[in-house]
């Protein structure tokens, strides 16, 4: 079966986020207002060949873990979707 993942991959709520202050604080040059933080990561995308659904996702889950993820900066959340 076909599975595509989308990961979204962000930095712990209680980390700074230089780039994200960056661009909050920004804003209001390019005349967008009201914004009152930012914060900055990563979205991936996976197409995944599997048997099944759960070993679709503990390949997700081990891609994160292994290669995408800094598990002491970084959070990971997912969707999976069977395709075909």
């Amino acid at each position: 079966m076909k599975f595509i993942a989308e990961i979204d991959i962000m930095p712990h709520q209680e980390l700074l986020d230089p780039q994200g202050k960056t661009v909050a604080k920004n804003m209001n040059n390019v005349d967008v207002e009201g914004i009152e933080d930012v914060r900055i990561g990563k979205h991936v995308r996976l197409d995944i060949d599997a048997v099944d659904e759960a070993s679709a996702k503990e390949k997700v889950e081990a891609a994160c873990e292994r290669i995408l993820v800094n598990a002491i900066m970084e959070k990971y959340t997912y969707t999976l979707v069977a395709v075909e």
